[in-house]
């Protein structure tokens, strides 16, 4: 009975944070922040505005926590994000990003479906490389901002994005104590976040072919 509650209350914990996440409004609506505070808003509030990208950062939480280096691994991708960010606010342009997010999280979600466990230096690269594009879609609401709110952007950004990951790695090793990636919770998780993603990656393919 009590494996019961616990895998419906993850289900319904990941969805309520994932619907959250996809109501959410950008704290500026879509403004270049213009002073330290505007940007620390704009930060805390990009990694929960696009479903995509949140449910990557609980996915990169739950396939940390059974990583030898599951504080590390989170913070490869926050750094690569913040890389992002600074390409797109150089000019430097990634090919076809939207598809690439989206992509990436029917990849994650999979993976965690699977049960199988990730070894520490391909999830590195893995988290590395999508970090990247994750981060450089963001990046083009920092484009033209001062210096301040730019870095107070870049510092709040990868604050929350870090302890969105951590906080998902929290609810399955100390609430739900998945022993490891073959537990059945986090599996629950993954195939959810797997579905967000394939909602994304048809709506660009779609956009793509018809558009």
């Amino acid at each position: 009975m009590n494996r019961i509650f616990n895998r419906a209350g993850l289900g319904a914990a990941v969805i309520t944070l994932t619907a959250t996440a996809a109501q959410a409004h950008h704290p500026l609506g879509g403004g270049t922040p213009e002073t330290f505070w505007h940007g620390f808003l704009s930060g805390v509030g990009h990694p929960m505005i696009g479903i995509d990208h949140f449910a990557f950062i609980l996915a990169v939480g739950l396939v940390a926590a059974f990583s030898a280096y599951r504080f590390f691994t989170p913070a490869v991708f926050v750094i690569a994000t913040m890389a992002g960010c600074m390409l797109h606010v150089a000019g430097v342009m990634l090919p076809l990003p939207e598809l690439f997010i989206s992509a990436s999280v029917v990849a994650l979600g999979a993976f965690i479906l699977s049960g199988r466990r990730m070894a520490a230096l391909p999830q590195m690269a893995f988290f590395g490389v999508a970090g990247l594009f994750h981060g450089f879609a963001y990046g083009g609401a920092i484009i033209g901002a001062e210096t301040t709110p730019l870095v107070a952007y870049l510092a709040s950004f990868a604050m929350t994005q870090y302890a969105i990951a951590l906080g998902a790695m929290a609810l399955v090793t100390l609430v739900w104590r998945a022993a490891d990636t073959k537990a059945l919770q986090p599996r629950i998780a993954g195939a959810l976040i797997a579905g967000v993603g394939f909602a994304f990656l048809f709506e660009n393919v779609e956009g793509m072919i018809l558009g």
